[in-house]
């Protein structure tokens, strides 16, 4: 499953609205991989399909019947844009089913299962559960709320605060959590700003480089209470000027609701501080990424400028990134 998950996560940022997948196909007496699939683009084969057919490309004349496929997500059991995966599961006769997480989807949870296993499959679930449920977090918020998934992320100072001292320069994180910052645009399928930001750092909000190549750039959003925004911002100015789109006088829920009917379901809030802990109080964030500097003594705005706004994190992983820590969690 460990492999299968690495498959997956090659869909991240590609397949919206349908969800991140993974696929792996091993042999019968487990031993040996036979094929590797991951979903690529909403309309395009699943995993388990594109599994089965790197497994016939390699080993043509070798069957698959009593092997095992281990795959993140619940097969599909109907068709849409693509055909049903148990239909093909049950095709290619495996022995053995071995899936991550159920859909999340309530119309859909466990109808693979009862399927597979009615025809003699043998079919296991749960396995590293977690990490394939995570894998899809974007997606199950979506298709069980209708809004898209949030991640909030900043750099701030030891002392909380998310600018420097004119002095000091722009950059408070390094340049390993900036790199690092490119890697979530790209999983996520929008960025979203506050005005404040927009005119205050005038960004690009861009993939580039590596994080570019294949894919497509993230729709940039702006949530401004004043109308007014200078016309010689990137966002209106560069090249993917189409993806942007501003957002005036709308509540962050209202906007969110708006996004999540059209088939976004991830966005990277990177605003400052007064988005940052509305998103907070009114509970519209999912998860927060910061990026904590050794520096101390910062500008004069800081991360939370609301007093008393109180959230808890879980599922907490700290790491470094150069010289910053790192720190990830989930709004319990």
């Amino acid at each position: 499953m460990k492999l299968a998950l690495r498959e997956g996560r090659k869909g991240l940022g590609r397949t919206s609205p349908n969800p991140a997948v993974g696929a792996v196909i091993v042999s019968k007496n487990g031993k040996e991989v036979l094929g590797r699939g991951w979903h690529h683009k909403a309309g395009h084969p699943h995993a388990e399909i594109e599994a089965i057919a790197d497994a016939k490309a390699k080993f043509p004349r070798r069957s698959l019947a009593g092997t095992t496929i281990f795959v993140t997500l619940e097969p599909c059991s109907t068709s849409g844009k693509t055909g049903a995966c148990t239909d093909a599961i049950l095709e290619a006769k495996f022995g053995r089913v071995v899936i991550g997480t159920l859909d999340p989807n309530p119309d859909h949870a466990g109808a693979a299962v009862r399927i597979l296993a009615k025809t003699g499959i043998d079919v296991s679930v749960g396995v590293c559960e977690m990490e394939c449920r995570e894998l899809i977090r974007f997606f199950a918020k979506h298709i069980t709320t209708g809004k898209p998934y949030v991640i909030a992320k900043s750099a701030i100072t030891l002392d909380g605060r998310t600018t420097l001292t004119k002095a000091r320069g722009q950059w408070i994180s390094g340049p390993e959590s900036r790199e690092d910052v490119q890697k979530l645009r790209a999983e996520c399928d929008a960025v979203l700003i506050g005005g404040e930001t927009a005119r205050a750092d005038n960004p690009s909000l861009t993939l580039r480089g590596k994080h570019a190549v294949g894919r497509e750039q993230p729709y940039r959003f702006v949530l401004t209470a004043i109308k007014e925004l200078p016309d010689d911002l990137n966002l209106f100015t560069d090249k993917f000027a189409d993806r942007t789109e501003v957002f005036h006088g709308k509540s962050l829920s209202r906007v969110l609701t708006t996004l999540g009917k059209r088939g976004i379901t991830s966005v990277l809030l990177e605003s400052g501080g007064r988005l940052f802990a509305h998103g907070i109080a009114k509970k519209l964030i999912d998860e927060v990424v910061i990026y904590q500097a050794p520096i101390i003594g910062g500008g004069g705005k800081r991360l939370m400028q609301v007093d008393d706004i109180i959230a808890d994190l879980e599922n907490v992983r700290v790491t470094k990134s150069g010289v910053d820590s790192r720190i990830q969690g989930t709004i319990r």
